[in-house]
């Protein structure tokens, strides 16, 4: 019986100890969920290479600074653009030492040739007007024209020098929007500059005109007084001739 006793003490001691235990265990404070990293900023370079085949087309956009240029513009500004990308073998098909020949003003404006100012989806092609803008500059004919027409889901292009089409998207995202085509786009001004129309021959003085128009007026009318003085003169001449010879009979 004094051993049942113990056994029960014992029971409810060691109750006592674990309800102590946990009501004076600090509870632990739960740590707050990480934020989750803010994306990185869009880089178009990244974004080719990711793709693949574009190895010349990354090329030339780092060495002309282009890169640079539209990581600030896609990462500063709402801006939208929309980049029609060459593929490697749209550079193949060029002719040999095509790039080489070329300026350092040129390659800048054969890749900014190739980028348009403004987000564009494969819808809006249906409905953009031509010619579209790029980054290179004045799209008057005999520059930088660039226009885009659709036939169902076929999406093509045309530089007057270069007739290509849309192969497929590399990337959208409501900002930039990369396109792959699979030809290099010529512009005019680079390939096929034409020259400066002639300047307007310069126009002749009026006062030499009136003067040359006037001149035959003038000898017509000095001749005319000459003919009256002669034929007056031959009037008076045999008037007289005339009178002499009357007085005389």
């Amino acid at each position: 019986m004094e051993q049942q006793q113990q056994q029960h003490l014992f029971i409810t001691l060691s109750f006592f100890l674990v309800f102590f235990l946990h009501c004076s265990t600090p509870t632990l404070a739960q740590a707050p969920a990480l934020a989750p990293a803010p994306p990185g900023p869009t880089n178009v370079t990244k974004i080719l290479e990711k793709a693949g085949q574009f190895t010349i087309f990354i090329r030339l956009m780092k060495a002309t600074q282009v890169a640079n240029q539209l990581l600030g513009q896609l990462n500063n500004s709402n801006n939208g653009i929309t980049i029609f990308a060459p593929s490697d073998s749209a550079f193949s098909s060029l002719s040999a030492g095509t790039l080489n020949s070329l300026t350092d003003e040129q390659k800048v404006e054969l890749v900014q040739f190739h980028i348009i100012p403004t987000f564009l989806s494969s819808s809006q092609f249906q409905t953009v007007s031509n010619p579209l803008r790029t980054q290179a500059g004045d799209s008057a004919d005999g520059k930088f024209p660039l226009n885009v027409t659709t036939s169902g889901n076929s999406v093509n292009i045309t530089s007057g020098l270069t007739n290509t089409s849309v192969s497929g998207t590399i990337y959208t995202d409501g900002q930039l929007a990369v396109y792959q085509i699979d030809q290099v786009l010529k512009p005019y001004q680079i390939f096929d500059p034409r020259p400066p129309a002639p300047a307007p021959a310069p126009a002749k003085s009026k006062k030499k005109a009136a003067a040359i128009a006037e001149s035959p007026d003038d000898t017509t009318a000095d001749n005319s007084k000459a003919v009256s003085l002669t034929a007056m003169q031959n009037v008076v001449f045999w008037g007289v001739s005339a009178i002499v010879i009357a007085l005389s009979l």
